[in-house]
């Protein structure tokens, strides 16, 4: 495959999440399988690097308005970084073989079904999560409820060894389990703590893949050439559509691919 068919897929992605905010590995590494070809590990191990380095930029973006929420990010981490290290010791161990790779599908359509139900359902979530309840402008460890912590780690072991496994996860999925687990907390804040979370276990993970040869470098530049335009571009017109209908069809499309993988791990 040509460096331009890599970065059209990165521009189509691109646009999706800077559209609507939704997409990024859930549409990338299915694609990159599906159509293209790529082998389930590399297309993840490619992923999650990518992933990395383009919610990097959103993290710097929140520490200039001031907004990031680290104790919410190192709860996470508490659980996430261990389950991350054990998920790459098992790739380690077993190699990258035909069993690991059906088990990386399987895992990658779950989360990507996962991914699209929890944005359809997200402003359900977000009132069931919320409720008339004021935001507080802080939550600090003080006044953690007694559940909180050991359910946020909890969230973020899950969280980190299905990133590591299948590059999808950190973002949909993590900040609808954020919404449930603080629901008194202003959204930017889950938003923030979210991405800062994201960038370090994709970095963990995507550095662990990297060490097992599953990082197409090459492959990697041609999608972050398509993809940093395509999210300036879909940020630009996202402003002129309806961002609650182009999510809904992103999900509907995140769940037919979803399927599709799933379908073709089975077979």
């Amino acid at each position: 495959m040509s460096g331009i068919g890599f970065s059209a897929a990165g521009l189509l992605v691109g646009i999706a999440v800077g559209a609507t905010g939704v997409g990024g590995g859930s549409l990338m590494t299915p694609i990159l399988i599906l159509f293209y070809g790529i082998s389930p590990a590399v297309a993840v191990g490619t992923d999650l690097v990518y992933a990395s380095i383009s919610k990097s930029y959103g993290v710097w973006l929140h520490y200039q308005r001031k907004t990031l929420e680290w104790g919410i990010t190192g709860r996470l981490a508490l659980g996430s970084v261990p389950a991350s290290l054990l998920a790459l010791w098992w790739l380690h161990s077993m190699g990258i073989t035909p069993q690991v790779d059906r088990i990386i599908k399987v895992t990658l359509a779950c989360a990507v079904i996962t991914t699209a139900s929890f944005t359809l359902l997200h402003g359900l979530i977000l009132r069931s999560g919320t409720g008339e309840k004021p935001f507080l402008p802080r939550l600090s460890r003080e006044q953690l409820k007694p559940w909180q912590l050991p359910l946020t780690i909890f969230a973020g072991f899950l969280i980190g060894a299905v990133v590591t496994i299948s590059s999808v996860g950190a973002g949909a999925i993590g900040m609808m389990l954020l919404i449930l687990l603080y629901p008194n907390h202003p959204p930017i804040r889950l938003v923030s703590a979210d991405l800062a979370h994201a960038v370090l276990i994709t970095g963990i993970a995507g550095a662990g893949h990297a060490s097992l040869g599953t990082v197409n470098w090459n492959m990697l530049g041609w999608l972050l050439l398509g993809a940093l335009p395509g999210i300036y571009f879909g940020s630009r017109v996202g402003f002129r559509l309806d961002a609650k209908n182009l999510k809904r069809a992103i999900s509907a499309l995140l769940i037919v691919v979803g399927g599709l993988t799933l379908y073709k791990a089975l077979l």
